[in-house]
C-alpha cells in the first residue's frame, strides 16, 4: 500500500496538500491483508466471514484507506453508509479519483430502496386520460422530458420535487404494485436495468438500511435485493445495531393499513360496479376495525412496553381477532378477483403479510410465557398520526451471524467513533464478532494539543439533577458565546433543552440565533455556515453528520452526558437482559452507548487541520461521578480548563485581530 498511501505515492502525486499519514497506509494494508486471506477459499466455504474493526479518527482519510483495497482485490464489494452524505462524497469524489488514476475500468454503482425509482407502468397509469386531472400540466412536462434523460429513473435526480411529495409515492416502484414479468414495461424497467448493472458492477455503494433488508429478504428465502457479493465494508459502522434492530423485527401500524385501503381504492376505477361494491364492503369492515383497536390504546404519545397494557389485553386481543378476521376476508376477496393485468395478487399478498405479523405480536397477548421471551421485546408507539405495534429483537448479535457472517467471506467495521474508554468491547460483543476478530484504532491527525481546548465547568456548577442547572447552564452558553463571538453550535440531549434555552437566550445574545426545526436542515447547516458570527441550537440529529471547517463553527457547546432514556421499551429490555445474566447494564451497555454519542458530537468541532476552536461540555458528572473518568478517556486529547476566563484567553490570543 506504500505504493498509494506513502510519500511519492498515487495519492501524494494526484491529491492536491495530501500527506501521509501512517495510521491511513496501515489502515489501508490491513483492509487489503484481510479481502485476500478471506477470498483464498471460494465463496461458501466459510462458516464465518473474516472480520476487521477500524476505529479511523476524523481526517485519516478512512474512505480511501478501504476503497483503494477494495477495487485492487477484484472481488465484489458491498459499500455500506449510514448517511446519504458519505454516499455523494465515495461517488463523486473518490470513485472519479480512482477511475482516473487507478482503475479506469472500475464499475461501481449506487444502489438504493426501490422506492427511490420511477415506475414506468405507474407513471402511464397516472398519466392516462382517466387521471390527467391529478398531474398539473408544469409536472407532467417536468417529468416526460426527464424520462427522456434518465438512466434510473431516481428521484433525487428531480431537485424540484419535495421528500414527502404524494406525486412520487403514486408514481414510485413499490414492490406490492410490481407486476413483474408480465408488465407491459418490463422491457423499459428501470429497476431492471438497475438490477443488470448492479450485477455487472464490482462496488456496490448502499446505505446500512438496504443492506439490512437484502439480509432480512434472504433470511426468508424468497429473494435478495442485491446480487450476490462477496464482502462488506461498513463505514458509519456504529449505527448497525440500531439499524439491524429494525430489519429483524416486525411491525403492525395503522398506516400500514390505510396505504393499503388507499392503494385499493385507487386500483378500483378498472372494476364493474358489482365487485367494486363487494371489495369496498371489505375494505370498510378493515378500516373500522383496525380503528377500533386502535381506540383501546391510551392516547399518551410516545413508547411503551405491552406488558403495561395488562387490564386491556382481553378487550385488545379480540379487537385484533377481528382485524385479522377482515384481513383474511379481504385477502379471500382479492384473490378471487385474480387479474393479472391489476395488482390484486399483491395485495393479497400484503393482507396475509400484515395478518402474519400482527399474529406474531398478538403472541404478547396470549401468554405470559412471550413476556419474557429472551429474544423478543414487545412494545407500542403512538404518534400524532399514527399507533404501531412491535416485536423488536433484544439481542441482533445471533441474527448477524446466521445472515451477514455466513453469507460473506470478509466483513470490514470502520467509523470515528468505535471505542469507549479506548476499548472495543461494547462494540464487538453488541454485533456478535468472532473473538478473533482483529482491531485497530487510529488517532485523528489534528493537533488538539494545540488547536483546541476542553472546557467544563467548576465543582461548583450543578449537576444536570439539579433545580439549579437549567439557569446556570444558560448564564454558562451566554458567557462562552460572548468569549467566542458567537460561532457557536449548541447540542443539547432534548427537545425541551433546546427551546428552554432558546426562549431564555434569544434575545440575550448579539448574534443571530438559529434553532433546529425553523428550517430543513440543510438550509440551516448552509446559513449557519454563510453568517460566520451566527449560533446554532439543535438536537440529535445534528449531533452527527454537520461537517462545518472553518471560523463559523469555532465553539461547540454540549449541555448534558447523552444518556438514553432508560424507560424506552426496547433499551429497557436490553438493561433487563443484561441483568438477567448477571451482567452491570449501567457499566457495560449504558455507559459505553452515552460516550459514543458524546464522541460523536465533539467530533463535529475540527472538520479540518487548520480548524481551532472550544469544546465545552456542561457536565460535571465528567469530575464528579467515577464513570467520567471514561468519559474524559474517550474524548481528544485537548487541554482541559475548568476556568472560563481560560476560554475568553483562547479565543483572544486566537483570534486577537479580530
Amino acid at each position: 500500500m506504500r505504493n498509494y498511501f506513502g510519500r511519492g505515492g498515487l495519492l501524494a502525486q494526484h491529491l492536491g496538500n495530501f500527506e501521509p499519514r501512517s495510521g491511513q497506509e496501515e489502515m489501508a494494508s490491513a483492509v487489503q491483508e484481510l479481502l485476500a486471506t478471506a477470498m483464498e477459499s471460494p465463496l461458501g466455504e466459510h462458516d464465518q466471514a473474516d472480520c476487521l474493526v477500524v476505529e479511523a479518527e476524523t481526517g485519516l482519510g478512512k474512505t480511501l484507506a478501504y476503497l483503494i483495497p477494495a477495487v485492487l482485490s477484484g472481488r465484489k464489494v458491498v459499500i455500506s453508509t449510514n448517511t446519504r452524505n458519505l454516499q455523494d462524497q465515495i461517488l463523486q469524489r473518490e470513485i472519479p479519483f480512482i477511475r482516473q488514476h487507478l482503475a479506469p475500468k472500475l464499475e461501481a454503482i449506487c444502489v438504493k430502496g426501490r422506492q427511490n425509482y420511477l415506475c414506468r407502468y405507474r407513471w402511464q397509469q397516472l398519466h392516462s386520460e382517466q387521471q390527467t386531472s391529478l398531474l398539473p400540466d408544469e409536472r407532467s412536462a417536468s417529468i416526460s422530458q426527464w424520462l427522456e434523460e434518465t438512466t434510473y429513473g431516481d428521484r433525487a435526480e428531480l431537485s424540484w420535487l419535495s421528500s414527502g411529495s404524494s406525486l412520487w409515492q403514486k408514481i414510485c416502484c413499490l414492490s406490492h404494485f410490481c407486476l413483474g414479468n408480465d408488465c407491459p414495461e418490463n422491457s423499459r424497467c428501470f429497476l431492471n436495468r438497475l438490477r443488470r448493472d448492479a450485477a455487472a458492477s464490482q462496488l456496490l455503494i448502499v446505505n446500512h438500511h438496504l443492506l439490512f433488508s437484502d439480509l432480512a429478504v434472504r433470511k426468508t428465502g424468497y429473494g435478495e435485493v442485491l446480487p450476490r457479493y462477496e464482502a462488506v465494508i461498513f463505514d458509519e459502522a456504529h449505527h448497525l445495531e440500531n439499524v439491524a434492530t429494525t430489519f429483524f423485527g416486525h411491525s403492525f401500524s395503522r398506516l400500514q393499513i390505510n396505504d393499503l385501503l388507499g392503494d385499493i381504492e385507487r386500483s378500483t376505477a378498472s372494476l364493474s360496479p358489482g365487485p367494486k361494491k363487494q371489495l369496498m364492503a371489505r375494505t370498510s369492515s378493515l378500516a373500522a376495525s383496525t380503528e377500533a383497536l386502535a381506540s383501546l390504546f391510551p392516547q399518551e404519545r410516545g413508547r411503551f412496553p405491552l406488558q403495561q397494557l395488562a387490564s386491556l389485553h382481553p378487550a385488545i386481543r379480540t379487537a385484533a381477532d377481528s382485524v385479522l378476521h377482515t384481513l383474511e376476508n379481504l385477502e379471500e376477496r382479492l384473490s378471487d378477483l385474480g387479474d393479472s393485468s391489476e395488482p390484486w395478487e399483491q395485495y393479497a399478498n400484503r393482507c396475509r403479510d400484515l395478518a402474519e405479523r400482527l399474529k406474531l405480536i398478538c403472541a404478547e397477548l396470549e401468554s405470559a410465557e412471550a413476556a419474557e421471551d429472551p429474544h423478543y421485546t414487545y412494545w407500542w408507539e403512538r404518534s400524532d398520526r399514527n399507533l404501531s405495534l412491535f416485536a423488536t429483537p433484544v439481542d441482533v448479535s445471533q441474527e448477524l451471524q446466521t445472515t451477514l457472517y455466513a453469507s460473506v467471506a470478509a466483513c470490514v467495521f470502520t467509523s470515528a467513533t468505535l471505542t469507549t474508554g479506548g476499548s472495543f468491547d461494547y462494540f464487538a460483543k453488541r454485533l456478535g464478532l468472532p473473538e478473533e476478530t482483529i482491531t485497530l484504532s487510529f488517532a485523528s491527525p489534528f493537533d488538539y494539543r494545540n488547536q483546541t481546548l476542553l472546557y467544563v465547568p467548576g465543582q461548583n456548577f450543578p449537576e444536570p439533577a439539579s433545580p439549579l442547572y437549567p439557569q446556570a447552564a444558560h448564564g454558562q452558553i451566554e458567557t462562552l458565546i460572548s468569549h467566542a463571538r458567537g460561532r457557536a453550535l449548541v447540542l443539547f440531549t432534548s427537545f425541551k433543552a433546546m427551546e428552554t434555552a432558546y426562549a431564555t437566550l434569544k434575545d440575550r445574545l448579539d448574534y443571530p440565533v438559529l434553532i433546529q426545526g425553523q428550517a430543513p436542515r440543510h438550509t440551516l447547516l448552509s446559513q449557519f455556515s454563510r453568517e460566520t458570527d451566527s449560533i446554532l441550537f439543535a438536537v440529535s440529529s445534528f449531533w452527527e453528520g454537520v461537517d462545518i471547517p472553518g471560523e463559523s463553527l469555532s465553539l461547540l457547546i454540549i449541555d448534558k452526558l447523552p444518556f438514553e432514556v432508560p424507560s424506552d421499551p426496547v433499551l429497557m429490555a436490553r438493561i433487563n437482559q443484561i441483568k438477567a445474566r448477571g451482567g452491570n447494564p449501567f457499566f457495560s451497555f449504558q455507559v459505553p452507548r452515552a460516550i459514543i454519542s458524546l464522541r460523536q458530537g465533539v467530533g463535529r468541532l475540527m472538520r479540518s487541520s487548520t480548524d481551532r476552536g472550544v469544546m465545552a461540555i456542561l457536565d460535571i458528572r465528567l469530575f464528579t461521578k467515577g464513570y467520567g473518568r471514561r468519559f474524559l478517556k474517550s474524548l481528544p486529547p485537548s487541554p482541559l480548563t475548568r476556568d472560563p476566563q481560560q476560554v475568553a484567553h483562547f479565543f483572544t490570543d486566537t483570534h486577537g485581530n479580530h
